[in-house]
C-alpha cells in the first residue's frame, strides 16, 4: 500500500491498494468523507455533499512501522489498517462505531483475517463500459443496532435493521440514502445511482449497479441531533416555510372547471373554516407539456386566482414532466435534447390517461430548466401562482427499466436517483429570480419524490399514491419520520390515502378521521385523494377525458365527521405561531418537524423501541390510532419530563410522570396528544 499527503491541503489522505484509489478528507464537522476509484478521477457530477463547513481542528498521522495511517477531524478518526479497510473510531470515547467488512488474507494480524476473499469495497467492470458494479461492505457491530433514515418507503418499520432496501426512485418511494445509528454514527451512501442498501445483522452494505467511484460519508455525535445537524449542514436546509404552508391545504383528484374550485373555497368562506390553500391538479391543461390553463374549463385564471386570494387562501397548481408528441411544445424540446433518452425501443415514458406517445422531460438538462420554468412563469406566476405540485416526480415511467433511460449527465441507472432534486431544483431557481432580493426566502413546492438534499430547494414531499387502507396508513407513519431523519425535514401525505375510498363508505370514515387527526401534527396538513364514486365528466376535450373522483371535503362525509375535523382543524390553527418556530429551527437548523421519540429523548432507552409514537417537535408527543374500533390506547410517556394530556379543543389535563407506559381513552372524536411540561 503507497501513500500520498497532498503538501497543499493538510484535510486529506490518499492511498494507492492495488489498483484502487482512495481519498479520506475531512468534510464538515465531526466528519469524513470517503471516495474510491480505479479510474483517474474521483469526480462524482451528483454529488450531495454540496454545502461548505469549515473543518474542526484536523490532523493526518502515518505510522511506517504499523504500516497504518489516520485522519482525525474534530471527533471522529478515519484509520486505514495495512489491509486498506477503513475504521472510524469516536475519539472522545475510543469506540469504533463504523469498520469496513473484509475477509482476506492481506494482514495475519486482522482478527476476521480469512481465505474468503471478499474485499471492503469492490468494482465488478460493466462490459463495454467506463463504469462498475460498485459495492461498499461493513461490519455489523452490534446485532442489536438500530437504523433509520433511508428516505420514505413502503413498509411499517422503522428501525431498519435487518432490511433490504432498493436505492431507486418510484412513485411513493423515495431514496434518500443517508442512516443514522444508534451506535452514534451517520452514513450517507452519496451516489445517485440506481442501486441496494442491506442493513444485515451479519454485515451492511451500500451498491450502484452503475457507477465510476465510491463515495460516502461519516459523521459521529453526542445524540442524533448532534449527527442529523452536521449532515443537513453539509447536503442543505429548507428555506423558511412561507406562511401559507403553516395551515390547511385543500386538494382533491380533481377540480374540473374554475367554478367547481371557487365553489369549494366560498364554502370554506361560508363555514368560517380557515384554509390555506387549494390545490388545482393535473390535467387542467390542454395538452401534457403544454402547462398552460386550458380556457375551455378554465375561462378566466387571473380572476379565478385574484378572487381566491382576496378570502386569504392561496393557489396551487400541478406541474407534470411528461410531453405528449402531439403538445405544442414537443417539437422544440425534441430537437434541442430537452427530452430523457431510451437506449431501446422507442422513447416511451408513460401512458396515462390514454394510449399517447408521451415523454419525460430531463431535469438534468440546465436548457430544459430553462424553457419549462419560462413558460411557467408566463401562464401560471404571472398570474399570481407563488408555489407548484410537481407531481410524478421519480420520474414514474410505464415501466420501471432503470437501465433503458438517459439523461443529460449520464445513464439513468448512474444518476437517476437525483432526478426529483433537479426538477425541485428548476424552479426554486426561477423563483428565486423572480423574487429577487428575497431569493431562496419563503418558497415551498410540492413533490412527489426527493434525493437527498431537495429539501434546499423548497421540496414538500408527500408519500405519493398509497392505499387508503389502515396497513397503508401504518406505513406512511414510518415513511415520514425515517424521511425526516434523512434530511427531508418538509414532509406530508394524502390525509385519508389516496385510492380505493368510497365517500359513502361509514368504515372509511373512521379511517378518514383518524387520519385527519394524525394530519394534525405533521409539517404540511393536506387533505388529497381520489375518491369513488367518479364525477361526471365535464366536456370532450383537453384534459377532460382524465377522470375526477367524488367530492373530498370535510363536510362531505357527514356531520360527525365534519364536526371532529372542524375541531382538529381549530387545533391546527391555535398552533400557528409554534409551528412556525418549529419551521424556523428546520430552515435555521435543520431539525425534523416531526420526531421519533429517541431524537428528543436519546438517554431514555426505551424510547427507542417505540415505533407508534412521535413528537411534533420538542413540545406534543402524538400516538396516532392505526386500527379500526379503538377506544383505549397505551402508550409510553418518555423520562426526563411530566406530561399532560391535551384534548382535541387544545385544554391541558392532568400531570403524568414520564418514563412510565399510561393507558388513556381514544373515542373517535380523540386522538391521544400529550404536551411536555416546561
Amino acid at each position: 500500500m503507497r501513500t500520498s499527503k497532498d503538501v497543499s491541503d493538510d484535510n486529506k489522505i490518499e492511498f494507492q491498494l492495488s489498483h484502487q484509489r482512495v481519498r479520506i478528507s475531512a468534510w464538515g464537522n465531526n466528519a469524513l468523507r470517503v471516495q474510491c476509484t480505479i479510474s483517474h478521477s474521483f469526480d462524482n457530477p451528483e454529488s450531495a455533499l454540496s454545502e461548505h463547513v469549515p473543518h474542526a481542528h484536523v490532523e493526518t498521522v502515518e505510522d511506517a512501522d504499523k504500516k497504518t495511517y489516520k485522519i482525525t477531524n474534530g471527533d471522529i478518526v478515519g484509520e486505514v489498517r495495512p489491509n486498506g479497510k477503513l475504521v472510524f473510531i469516536k475519539k472522545s470515547t475510543g469506540a469504533v462505531v463504523l469498520e469496513e467488512f473484509a475477509r482476506d488474507l492481506t494482514d495475519p494480524k486482522e482478527p476476521m483475517n480469512s481465505a474468503l476473499q471478499i474485499s471492503s469495497r469492490e468494482f465488478k467492470r460493466k462490459l463495454g463500459a467506463d463504469s462498475s458494479h460498485v459495492t461498499v461492505r461493513f461490519e455489523s457491530l452490534d446485532p442489536n443496532e438500530k437504523i433509520y433514515g433511508m428516505g420514505q418507503y413502503q413498509q411499517p418499520n422503522l428501525d431498519l435493521k435487518g432490511s433490504d432496501l432498493e436505492l431507486a426512485q418510484r412513485n411513493s418511494q423515495a431514496s434518500i440514502p443517508f442512516a443514522i445509528s444508534s451506535l452514534g454514527y451517520g452514513i450517507l451512501w452519496n451516489n445517485a445511482g440506481v442501486g441496494r442498501a442491506v442493513f444485515g445483522k451479519n454485515q451492511m452494505s451500500f451498491e450502484a449497479y452503475s457507477s465510476k467511484t465510491i463515495d460516502y460519508w461519516v459523521v459521529v455525535g453526542d445524540s442524533p441531533r448532534d449527527i442529523h445537524r452536521a449532515y443537513t449542514a453539509v447536503t442543505g436546509r429548507p428555506p423558511m416555510m412561507p406562511e401559507y404552508g403553516l395551515g390547511l391545504w385543500q386538494s382533491k383528484l380533481r377540480y374540473q372547471t374554475q367554478e367547481e374550485l371557487l365553489g369549494v373555497v366560498h364554502e370554506y368562506k361560508r363555514r368560517k373554516l380557515p384554509l390555506d390553500v387549494i390545490v388545482i391538479d393535473f390535467f387542467h391543461w390542454p395538452k401534457q407539456g403544454e402547462w398552460k390553463f386550458d380556457t375551455t374549463y378554465w375561462p378566466d385564471p387571473d380572476a379565478m386566482i385574484e378572487e381566491i386570494q382576496s378570502m386569504g387562501t392561496k393557489v396551487v397548481v400541478s406541474v407534470w414532466p411528461t410531453v405528449e408528441t402531439q403538445a405544442e411544445n414537443y417539437p422544440h424540446m425534441a430537437r434541442e435534447g430537452m427530452l430523457a433518452q431510451q437506449d431501446r425501443s422507442l422513447p416511451v415514458g408513460m401512458e396515462f390517461p390514454t394510449t399517447h406517445l408521451i415523454e419525460f422531460m430531463d431535469t438534468f438538462n440546465p436548457a430544459t430548466r430553462d424553457f419549462v420554468w419560462n413558460i411557467c412563469k408566463k401562464n401560471y406566476w404571472d398570474k399570481g401562482i407563488r408555489s407548484f405540485w410537481l407531481d410524478v416526480a421519480e420520474p414514474e415511467y410505464k415501466t420501471y427499466s432503470f437501465d433503458n433511460h438517459r439523461y443529460h449527465t449520464g445513464p439513468n441507472l448512474m444518476v437517476g436517483n437525483a432526478y426529483p432534486k433537479h426538477y425541485s431544483r428548476m424552479f426554486h431557481e426561477g423563483m428565486s429570480h423572480e423574487l429577487g432580493d428575497k431569493a431562496g426566502d419563503n418558497i415551498v413546492n410540492l413533490v412527489r419524490c426527493a434525493w437527498t438534499g431537495s429539501v434546499k430547494y423548497g421540496a414538500l414531499l408527500w408519500s405519493g399514491d398509497v392505499n387508503s387502507s389502515w396497513q397503508s396508513m401504518k406505513c406512511q407513519f414510518a415513511a415520514g419520520l425515517n424521511a425526516g431523519l434523512a434530511g427531508q425535514t418538509w414532509w406530508t401525505v394524502d390525509i385519508g390515502g389516496f385510492h380505493g375510498a368510497n365517500i359513502n363508505d361509514t368504515a372509511f370514515h373512521e379511517l378518514f378521521v383518524r387520519w385527519y387527526q394524525w394530519g394534525t401534527f405533521l409539517p404540511v396538513m393536506r387533505v388529497h385523494g381520489n375518491r369513488e364514486p367518479t364525477q361526471p365528466r365535464h366536456g370532450t376535450t383537453g384534459g377532460s377525458d382524465c377522470p375526477s373522483g367524488a367530492p373530498n371535503e370535510i363536510w362531505t362525509y357527514g356531520e360527525e365527521v365534519y364536526e371532529i375535523c372542524k375541531t382538529y382543524l381549530a387545533l391546527r390553527e391555535s398552533m400557528r405561531s409554534y409551528v412556525r418556530d418549529l419551521m424556523k429551527q428546520a430552515h435555521e437548523k435543520g431539525d425534523p418537524i416531526i420526531r421519533t421519540l429517541f431524537f428528543e429523548f436519546p438517554s431514555d432507552k426505551h424510547a427507542w423501541s417505540v415505533e407508534d409514537q412521535f413528537m411534533f417537535g420538542h413540545k406534543y408527543l402524538v400516538a396516532p390510532i392505526f386500527e379500526p374500533g379503538v377506544k383505549q390506547r397505551t402508550l409510553y410517556l418518555p423520562s426526563g419530563a411530566n406530561w399532560h394530556q391535551v384534548s382535541a379543543e387544545g385544554k391541558q389535563g392532568d400531570s403524568f410522570e414520564g418514563g412510565k407506559e399510561v393507558t388513556v381513552d381514544c373515542p373517535l372524536d380523540c386522538m391521544p396528544v400529550f404536551v411536555r411540561e416546561g
